[in-house]
């Protein structure tokens, strides 16, 4: 989501020298990318003392300090980086040169507690019972929507740049994946399935269909495992010779591998087993990725690939894939009165979940692939 921001950032300074900060694990997200001259890296357990050691020997003009949180800008004034701009927060504005304010149309995910989400649901279902309209929500509860456009992450952070000179118009999200990389991966991976199945009329090879089971923030995030076995099931009978790639962490092996075990031989198990820039390469090659709001939704809608998503926990409106409103992905939302909630774990029974059916995410898959439903 940070992209859009730094594409605009090589717009306004394009012989400028461009270095990102990012965590070690992330350091090959970034290869090869237009905006970008160099990258550095920091450890797990890294002090700021240390981070900033390494930016104040690369002697930087200007900081853009995309974090909110008190160390990053500590950071940056400890490498003492002679322009230091980011929001405005608590703790951490001594750091910076400029405070930038919260943005117009800026919308915090502040986190439902348990009681609240009870009220909403003892509210709305009172409502249906006596066909009156909901109460009003308490004050601080707000809606348990969010309606209104221009509220999405990339909004955030392009509004920091546009305090450089920048234009704060969003453009897509962007991750670079060399061709060559795709064909290393789809031979590595995939060679041995593309000899087994047959490929349907007028394609070359299997159709690819990506699935990610898993959401690294919490079970609330996480559409249930046994219907995404039905969803794979039901797409593969509506399309036929199709093959799921299912992508995941070496710790979703236990959830990928009850999927793979339950869906059928269709299924190619790749649950940690590939590095960062073979799933960019996979993810590349999928027709379409049915995936929980995550990592690797993100990661797909950078890199040209449709998403068809179950949203449950948070809003779409804030963190949705892509440019905000495009419409070649698929955001499905249930009508729990109570999602968005923000939370982790669900304290009742992931009803905005489970609320959202099979039937809904494979036709959704179906359109993407064939453009129409069977």
């Amino acid at each position: 989501m940070t992209t859009p921001a730094l594409a605009r950032l090589r717009e306004r300074f394009p012989s400028a020298r461009i270095t990102l900060l990012t965590h070690e694990k992330l350091a090959d997200l970034w290869l090869h990318h237009p905006s970008l001259d160099g990258i550095l890296t920091f450890a797990p357990g890294a002090s700021p003392w240390s981070v900033a050691r390494r930016l104040r020997r690369e002697k930087f003009e200007v900081g853009l300090v995309l974090p909110n949180s008190p160390r990053s800008a500590l950071e940056a004034w400890l490498a003492q980086i002679p322009q230091r701009i980011g929001y405005a927060r608590p703790w951490r504005n001594w750091f910076l040169t400029q405070a930038v304010a919260p943005r117009p149309g800026h919308v915090a995910m502040r986190k439902r507690s348990a009681g609240e989400i009870k009220r909403l649901i003892q509210v709305s279902s009172a409502s249906r019972v006596t066909n009156h309209a909901p109460a009003a929500p308490k004050p601080g509860e707000g809606s348990s929507r969010i309606a209104h456009s221009g509220v999405h992450q990339i909004h955030e952070y392009l509004h920091l740049t546009a305090a450089l000179g920048a234009n704060a118009e969003p453009v897509a999200p962007q991750i670079e994946i060399r061709e060559e990389e795709v064909h290393g991966a789809e031979n590595r991976w995939l060679a041995e399935a593309r000899q087994h199945v047959s490929p349907t009329a007028g394609e070359k090879s299997p159709i690819w269909l990506g699935l990610n089971p898993s959401a690294a923030y919490g079970p609330a995030k996480r559409w249930p495992a046994v219907n995404f076995v039905a969803a794979v099931r039901e797409v593969s009978r509506r399309i036929g010779n199709c093959v799921w790639l299912v992508f995941g962490s070496a710790n979703d092996r236990p959830l990928v591998n009850e999927i793979a075990q339950w869906a059928g031989n269709e299924v190619i198990n790749l649950a940690g087993k590939t590095t960062l820039r073979e799933l960019m390469g996979l993810l590349k090659l999928c027709r379409v990725l049915l995936t929980n709001d995550s990592g690797p939704m993100h990661l797909a809608a950078a890199l040209g690939t449709p998403v068809v998503v179950p949203f449950g926990s948070t809003a779409p409106e804030l963190t949705g894939p892509g440019l905000p409103g495009a419409p070649r992905h698929y955001l499905l939302q249930s009508d729990a009165p109570c999602s968005p909630c923000f939370r982790r774990t669900c304290p009742i029974d992931l009803r905005c979940m489970t609320g959202i059916s099979v039937e809904e995410v494979a036709a959704a898959v179906c359109q993407v692939v064939l453009g129409h439903c069977n």
